[in-house]
């Protein structure tokens, strides 16, 4: 007797669209950053260790494309720049608080 294969859908999941406009691997510590109050880009830069000048940055436009983090450029010298959670970006605040509990309690147990 042969068992049914499970047909993968054409499209993306929903769960991995969603991933895709939260964004990558870095997404979840900026946001967890900028959850109590706005940022310079170096204040996240040194918040956030391991992570590259780059890749902040990358992650900070395709966050800031998905309407979850806002940018405000100041013309000052040399320019100064604040990130902050949009209405949006807010409202992943109890998730990401969520899943830092659940690693206290099960990561390195």
């Amino acid at each position: 007797m042969e068992k049914e294969k499970i047909k993968k859908p054409e499209n993306k999941c929903e769960l991995q669209m969603i991933l895709d406009i939260i964004g990558g691997k870095w997404s979840m510590s900026i946001i967890y950053a900028l959850i109590p109050e706005k940022k310079r880009f170096k204040e996240l830069e040194r918040m956030i260790p391991g992570i590259s000048t780059r890749m902040l940055v990358k992650e900070l436009k395709n966050m800031e494309e998905n309407d979850i983090v806002n940018r405000k450029a100041y013309a000052t010298v040399p320019p100064t720049v604040e990130y902050s959670l949009t209405v949006k970006g807010r409202k992943l605040e109890p998730i990401i608080n969520e899943l830092y509990k659940w690693g206290l309690e099960y990561v390195n147990n």
